[in-house]
């Protein structure tokens, strides 16, 4: 598949909805690099982009675009003990209430259920709930409300039950 027209547009407009200024795009024998200008995107530079185009392998340098990914699954065994982690399914800004000066979604003590909303992650001013991923009690939580997580970083964990 190649690089069309269409979607170097929409990597514009992407990172025009976004808070970064530039974005650097590698794949074999593709380079493309967007930064924004003042008041509008371009792409730079126009003879780096080439014919080819394969989207598994894309590795960004400004990491916010991988936020596409589907989302993974939330839990998974701690190493350590009988935890469970709870992992961010993408990289974005965690919230851990529904909105500011409210109540947090969990603390530790907590009792949580597999659905049961443990944080928000916005992603370019999208909000994507966090589930817990298995039933039982919060016992550390590890993110903090406001900071900007990385993609399968440990948000918290949980004694199953």
């Amino acid at each position: 598949m190649s690089l069309s027209h269409e979607d170097v547009m929409r990597l514009l407009q992407l990172l025009d909805a976004s808070q970064f200024d530039e974005l650097h795009l590698e794949t074999d024998g593709t380079k493309l690099t967007l930064r924004r200008n003042s008041t509008h995107s371009a792409a730079l530079p126009a003879s780096a982009v080439s014919s080819s185009f394969a989207p598994a392998t894309v590795r960004p340098v400004v990491q916010p675009l991988t936020s596409a990914a589907p989302p993974a699954p939330a839990a998974k065994t701690s190493l350590a003990t009988d935890l469970v982690d709870v992992r961010a399914a993408m990289l974005g800004t965690l919230y851990g209430s529904p909105k500011p000066g409210a109540a947090p979604f969990v603390s530790v003590g907590s009792k949580v259920e597999r659905n049961t909303v443990i944080g928000i992650i916005e992603v370019m001013k999208l909000m994507n709930s966090i589930s817990a991923g298995v039933d039982g009690e919060v016992v550390e939580i590890l993110a903090r409300d406001g900071d900007l997580v990385e993609f399968d970083q440990v948000l918290m964990r949980i004694r199953p039950v």
